[in-house]
């Protein structure tokens, strides 16, 4: 099991400095954060009796519970007997959402049409490989590559208890990392000519003087630096054309090996961020 880390090797803190159990929470939190709801953190609520449960988090009068275990699940069938007129939404793992009979990692016990919410797709084969020179950055001045995962958000309104279908996002996802899986990423500003072929791409940095002929056919130009945080945002400016029209954001994780990485959010209309 060398080199792989779970949560308890990582610490979640939300942007209100709440300490969180798991990346599922933390990702819920940022949702909550980017669509400008306040929220409360593991929020304790009375049941029958003298009995209590703490749930995740509190919007106003209404409630979200990430189910993360069999003890988070049981905790939310008690809460739904004990108080089957709360509204609060449960978001987990599809081998607990199976167990609920409901849909595959989100599910919802709210009656109301108009609901906002997000599914998380986090699956080994969402990965590419790449190369890159960042001329800003000794270390990273000189050609070299990575492989990268990805786990992307996607958010928006409900349509038949459904964000989106998870084999139609898994397809978009996978077709948009086709476009930049062994691709050179480097930035647009030091291209110095081009012929229909090749890009020529020349910079001073820490390391020397680089003067390369790139074949545009594996090059991906960007505008700015070939950063892990630009290239979550060209993922993101490749997913949203291609998302249905309920999706009002989408959220990209780009992990550069174990343990490091970028987050990138961003709302998106009409397929436009």
């Amino acid at each position: 099991m060398n080199g792989v880390v779970t949560d308890s090797d990582l610490k979640y803190i939300d942007l209100k400095g709440n300490l969180l159990r798991n990346r599922a929470e933390f990702s819920t939190s940022n949702m909550l954060s980017f669509l400008g709801h306040n929220y409360e953190y593991n929020v304790r609520i009375n049941l029958s009796g003298s009995n209590f449960a703490y749930v995740d988090f509190k919007i106003e009068d209404k409630f979200i519970e990430v189910i993360d275990s069999e003890s988070d699940l049981e905790k939310f069938k008690i809460i739904k007997r004990n108080l089957p007129d709360l509204k609060i939404l449960g978001i987990g793992h599809s081998k607990y959402a199976a167990k609920m009979n409901e849909l595959e990692s989100f599910f919802s016990f709210d009656s109301n049409s108009n609901q906002v919410a997000s599914i998380f797709i986090d699956d080994p084969t969402l990965a590419f490989d790449y190369a890159h020179i960042l001329p800003l950055v000794e270390k990273c001045s000189i050609l070299h590559g990575h492989t990268s995962t990805i786990m992307v958000e996607i958010i928006g309104n409900m349509k038949n208890n459904l964000v989106i279908d998870f084999g139609e996002a898994k397809k978009i996802i996978k077709d948009t990392l086709s476009a930049l899986d062994h691709k050179f990423f480097i930035n647009r500003k030091y291209l110095e000519k081009e012929d229909d072929v090749h890009y020529h791409i020349v910079f001073e940095g820490p390391n020397g003087y680089f003067n390369l002929q790139l074949p545009k056919m594996t090059t991906f130009l960007l505008p700015g630096e070939a950063t892990v945080e630009n290239i979550s945002s060209q993922i993101i400016k490749l997913l949203a054309p291609k998302m249905p029209a309920n999706i009002e954001a989408l959220g990209v994780y780009v992990y550069e090996g174990v343990n490091k990485g970028a987050h990138m959010i961003a709302e998106i209309k009409s397929g436009k961020l």
